[in-house]
């Protein structure tokens, strides 16, 4: 609001839009995208799951059933062995990507002849698309004539071909060596973005402290990286908790329900058998399993980074 004095030296107020009003306005677009395209949608999958809703049995109608299909869930085997499995996928996927991720990153961070070439080298699994990185590696993995028997065969490891997305022991462990190779470069990325911001000036006093390199990666790097390293482990998390088209393609969820995640199990309940109630239960349960890691990450982690 501005205040202007007339001639005769009354005071007269101009109305106009305060600070808090302008930065109300200009987010008010921003906030009806993000109902439209997020808020909205959740709230009404929320509500199709209180319902039985099966397009197989459109005589049926859609009566309300409350938290049926969520009681439904606590008992159901399938559920509880998908939440197991994008549980283990998760961990050891993000686990490994996060060592070789720092490894990488420390590597590419130092001068040496041919660097750029080995950063481009590293980004080309990350650009790969995962479905077209899924179809390859299912060719690397095949039982008959893939290449990785055939290197463990001439090696002396085995002494028969193994089908290694065909067998429900090493299926997942398929599947979660596949992601590593796909999202490895991403985390050395973000670590790499990380190590640029690290003064080079507190190395220097360090080695004249007589700190060893292993001293200097514990007490310098990673202090300093702590945020990039949460923010890095949140995306890699979130992105391997929802994972589908790797599983999809690679094992389509099998051998039998050895690989199926959180996210296979509900495409096939919404899209294969029409079960849009159930389906639509399981999907919130795969919101509220992702919400949880980002509490833990933000809440937990975060409160420690910020120490």
């Amino acid at each position: 609001m501005e205040t202007q004095v007339t001639g005769g030296g009354k005071i007269r107020r101009k109305k106009g839009l305060t600070e808090a009003q302008l930065g109300r306005m200009l987010v008010t677009p921003a906030v009806l995208v993000m109902w439209a395209v997020v808020f909205f949608p959740v709230l009404a999958t929320f509500w199709l799951s209180l319902h039985e809703y099966n397009l197989k049995y459109p005589y049926l109608g859609r009566p309300f059933i409350g938290l049926g299909n969520y009681l439904a869930l606590l008992s159901d085997g399938r559920f509880l062995n998908s939440l197991k499995v994008t549980s283990l996928f998760t961990v050891s996927s993000v686990s490994v990507e996060l060592i070789l991720g720092m490894a990488i990153a420390l590597l590419i961070n130092r001068s040496f002849k041919g660097r750029g070439v080995v950063r481009t080298a590293v980004l080309v699994p990350w650009a790969l698309t995962t479905v077209v990185m899924a179809r390859m590696w299912a060719w690397i993995f095949n039982s008959e004539y893939g290449i990785f028997n055939a290197i463990l065969f001439r090696l002396g490891i085995i002494d028969q071909y193994v089908p290694w997305v065909a067998d429900t022991t090493f299926a997942l462990w398929a599947a979660v060596g596949a992601d590593i190779w796909k999202t490895t470069p991403f985390m050395a990325l973000m670590l790499s973005a990380g190590l640029q911001t690290i003064p080079r000036e507190l190395y220097e006093a360090s080695m004249v402290d007589g700190a060893n390199g292993w001293k200097r990666f514990w007490a310098i790097t990673i202090p300093i990286l702590k945020p990039t390293i949460l923010v890095s482990l949140l995306f890699r998390t979130l992105d391997a908790a929802r994972v589908f088209d790797l599983i999809f393609v690679l094992t389509g969820g099998g051998p039998g329900f050895a690989t199926e995640s959180l996210s296979v199990y509900t495409y096939r309940a919404l899209f294969v058998n029409l079960d849009f109630g159930y389906g639509s239960a399981l999907a919130v349960a795969t919101f509220l399993f992702v919400m949880m890691i980002s509490f833990i990450y933000i809440k937990v982690l975060g409160a420690k980074t910020e120490r």
